[in-house]
């Protein structure tokens, strides 16, 4: 058995993984609402789950996974991010009992460090960048022997997020599209690994100027990118994952790229038509399909990834 759940932990990512990851995780993570929005159009309320976003759902099949094989060192967890990977991380190592040690850069919100703090991260400032942060992550992880966790590229951490569809489907029988918006692939490639599983089609949504994902489809391979945008505190990310992109190469799933001004007009309106709440990450998903024709009788559901924002700005001249 022992041997069995070795294997498992470097298996690609496919629906059988994605079926375990779901079993790992019952019981300890937020089933996904799903509410209807406007006609055939159904919303997936994601940002209501443990942390604030769908990462606590790779964080804690990770590290189930590595409890159940025996390969969780006593050093426990590290991670660098400063962003809803490395609160789900935290959170999810809490649960576990092991400790998470978070490296983000010295400049990053006192609200995000006090809130890893919360979860009884140990938090490590360094320099000023990402970069710095995460060398600094790799050579404690050396050191230490502490299991070095990843924001999105890995197939447990992408296994976890895609349990998000078959939960979708339950809520929406008959589902025919699921809209997800795209940074490093994480939740896109789960995803859309399960929805092919089911005939579901798929869109990816991103930014313009965050294009990981399309710029890669466009070029045949994995490519750079220097993501600039109001979203891109949550989908900046420079290279989109293998697994992203193989799963966006399947005939049934659709790259669309949407301006800024079309994720911060999203936003907005989730706040004055039905009090919602998201970050730009989450109202890019919304913002696509709003840009996208739909065939009659479709019927969609739009994730909400994630609500760790600031909200004043939705809220600014708001009737009480």
């Amino acid at each position: 058995m022992q041997q069995q759940l070795k294997h498992q932990l470097d298996r690609e990512l496919d629906y059988a993984a994605v079926r375990a990851a779901a079993d790992r995780i019952a019981g300890a993570i937020r089933p996904v609402a799903v509410v209807p929005a406007a006609e055939g159009v159904w919303y997936a309320l994601e940002y209501l789950q443990h942390t604030g976003s769908f990462k606590a759902r790779g964080a804690r099949n990770f590290l189930a996974a590595h409890h159940l094989a025996g390969t969780l060192p006593d050093a426990g967890v590290t991670i660098a991010s400063g962003g809803n990977a490395g609160l789900a991380c935290a959170w999810a190592a809490r649960a576990q009992s092991v400790a998470a040690t978070v490296f983000l850069p010295a400049n990053a919100p006192r609200v995000k460090v006090e809130r890893l703090r919360g979860y009884g991260a140990d938090v490590r400032l360094v320099g000023d960048r990402y970069a710095g942060a995460l060398a600094a992550c790799e050579q404690f992880a050396a050191e230490s022997g502490a299991l070095s966790s990843h924001a999105y590229d890995h197939p447990l951490i992408a296994a976890g997020a895609g349990t998000l569809l078959d939960e979708i489907r339950a809520g929406l029988p008959g589902l025919d599209t699921v809209v997800v918006a795209v940074g490093g692939g994480g939740l896109f490639a789960g995803i859309a690994t399960a929805a092919r599983e089911h005939g579901v089609r798929v869109i990816a949504v991103e930014p313009e100027n965050c294009r990981a994902l399309n710029a890669a489809l466009e070029a045949g391979r994995l490519v750079d990118v220097t993501p600039d945008s109001v979203a891109a505190d949550s989908l900046g990310a420079t290279r989109v994952s293998a697994a992203a992109l193989a799963a966006a190469q399947d005939d049934n799933v659709e790259s669309l790229l949407v301006p800024d001004t079309a994720i911060t007009a999203a936003r907005r309106a989730l706040w004055e038509e039905h009090r919602i709440v998201v970050e730009p990450g989450a109202a890019t998903a919304l913002a696509g399909l709003r840009a996208a024709p739909r065939p009659p009788g479709e019927r969609v559901a739009v994730v909400l990834c994630g609500a760790n924002t600031d909200p004043a700005d939705l809220a600014d001249g708001a009737p009480s």
